[in-house]
């Protein structure tokens, strides 16, 4: 790849390595300059851009990052299109990571164009949680580089695995000794099922017995007759040594103690014993706690039924420092949000009276079977997107009558006549709480389809810099467009018949333009010929 400044007649294909702001337009890094780009240049007094140019050997990053993020994936673990070099992986079930640290470790030293970055192994995870991310450092990967970073992947495969967490039952025992708090026994029960309910599984049952090894022996003993697929042991005090009561009363009952002892703080007084199949914890004090310690880890893993024995307990020290780190993440509910999960609604604009169709309604009218609203409508509901809001107006009831049946909401507009932005601020007001972002749809573009809608919820990270998603096809933008709610404010201040593209060119650092292999976000229907041409058009 040749980088540098590149004369503007030698510049055609060229990536451009910095945005160009001009008059009117602005060409973003990492544009591919086409012969209209260098007309706009050559016409701005332009003669020369910094840009990168592939040559023989290269593979652009997206390509690049794609067919590494491929070679990593594994059974329910999906894998995100890529944009702007980066490709993450994403967790389809909720379970704990495991992956291989030395295969890592070979490709981040294959070549500096390549990285790949992942959560800690083991980790426990939340369906949709992002996994890994490939980062091709811009603008292209040296493809012997590519190849063996491929090559060392599938030669260690799997590299990552998501085990999924099962339908684990278990059963608690809690000692007593006089003056035993009832209150934090319940507390205990009250915790130790939200913790079974983080990881899918169920705390069937609770009893409570004398801290004593003969009492306990003899609960552990009728416990078992239920065969819980875990048992859990809660003691009155600490357990101090193998020959405590709690370590004592598990080998009365025929059971063993596999390992006692964590490197893991809070945890480290976690006993690991079996009755028979079934494993048996001795609860550390921590336990009763909802914050997070070593009892959770051992736990995430017999639920993804990943082995625990004595030798991987031992092997829990390195990172197993969870005192006061507030970042820690404390997994007591099931669903708890993930900040690279935003809430993106869709909202679809459905309130105009089509002028320029006539007195026919263009949102009712039939395209391939359907009324043409309803095109948009399915590609909403079959996307990523966790809500779907239509704005309707003109011929309302006609409108809401054919939304019926699908798990929309409609929002009515009475200032319609007014024009686009007063559906934009009816739209705006009608979004849940906590959305992140919406991606604006006209009801009037019928190829719109949920993948698209999804390239464009992928690209969404304001992190990142990408708070406004554009989609573009031959390098011209098109519709919808996905917006953050940090804009929301700004639309709410629009009149008129006029939507929210001014806003694109006010704020050009936050754009991302998703090219798009379709002339689907160009499409749209406003005049009877063009219904008439859409509708007589060759079938492709």
């Amino acid at each position: 790849m040749k980088f540098g400044p590149t004369p503007i007649d030698d510049a055609l294909g060229a990536v451009l390595a910095h945005t160009v702001r001009l008059d009117g337009a602005d060409l973003k890094k990492g544009r591919t300059l086409d012969a209209g780009d260098l007309a706009i240049l050559r016409e701005a007094g332009v003669t020369e851009v910094l840009a990168a140019r592939f040559q023989p050997g290269d593979v652009p990053e997206d390509e690049a990052a794609s067919r590494l993020a491929a070679a990593l994936k594994a059974p329910g673990i999906r894998v995100a299109d890529a944009f702007t070099g980066r490709a993450n992986l994403f967790a389809e079930q909720a379970g704990v990571l495991t992956l291989d640290p030395t295969a890592i470790d070979a490709v981040n030293r294959i070549d500096e164009a390549i990285t790949v970055a992942t959560l800690p192994n083991h980790a426990a995870v939340d369906e949709g949680q992002m996994l890994a991310t490939v980062k091709i450092i811009p603008f292209a990967a040296p493809e012997a580089a590519l190849a063996r970073a491929i090559d060392t992947l599938k030669s260690r495969a799997p590299v990552l695995e998501l085990h999924p967490y099962r339908p684990l039952t278990a059963r608690l025992i809690q000692t007593t000794l006089p003056g035993t708090s009832a209150k934090m026994l319940d507390k205990t029960v009250r915790i130790t099922e939200q913790r079974m309910q983080a990881i899918g599984g169920a705390l069937l049952a609770e009893t409570r017995c004398p801290h004593d090894a003969e009492a306990l022996a003899a609960e552990i003993t009728a416990v078992m007759q239920h065969h819980p697929d875990l048992l859990l042991i809660a003691g009155a005090s600490a357990i101090t040594d193998r020959r405590d009561a709690l370590p004592a009363a598990i080998e009365k009952a025929q059971g063993r103690i596999e390992h006692f002892g964590m490197p893991v703080d809070p945890g480290n007084l976690l006993l690991l014993g079996w009755q028979r199949d079934t494993p048996v914890l001795g609860l550390p004090g921590c336990a009763r706690s909802p914050k997070l310690n070593g009892f959770d880890w051992v736990l995430q893993r017999l639920a993804a039924g990943i082995p625990v024995d004595r030798a991987s307990i031992m092997a829990m020290g390195v990172g197993g420092l969870l005192t006061e780190i507030p970042t820690r993440p404390q997994p007591r509910t099931k669903k708890r949000p993930q900040k690279d999960q935003p809430r993106i609604a869709v909202l679809v604009l459905a309130a105009g009276q089509s002028r320029r169709m006539g007195k026919t309604n263009k949102l009712l009218a039939s395209v391939n079977g359907k009324p043409l609203l309803r095109h948009t409508i399915e590609a909403a509901l079959a996307s990523k997107a966790a809500d779907t809001i239509v704005v309707t107006g003109h011929e309302r009831q006609a409108v809401e009558a054919l939304l019926a049946g699908t798990a929309v909401r409609t929002a009515h507009n009475p200032d319609y006549a007014a024009g686009l932005s007063t559906s934009l601020k009816t739209g705006i007001e009608a979004l849940p709480p906590g959305t992140d972002a919406a991606i604006v749809c006209l009801g009037d573009m019928p190829e719109i389809d949920s993948r698209l809608l999804d390239r464009l919820i992928d690209a969404f990270d304001p992190a990142q810099g990408r708070s406004i998603v554009v989609p573009t096809h031959n390098g011209k933008r098109g519709n919808p467009v996905l917006w953050a709610s940090a804009y929301f404010p700004a639309m709410a201040t629009l009149e008129g018949d006029v939507g929210a593209r001014h806003l694109i060119g006010q704020h050009p650092e936050a754009v991302v333009e998703v090219p798009m292999e379709t002339s689907a976000t160009l499409t749209d229907i406003d005049t009877p010929e063009a219904l008439d041409a859409y509708r007589t058009r060759p079938t492709r």
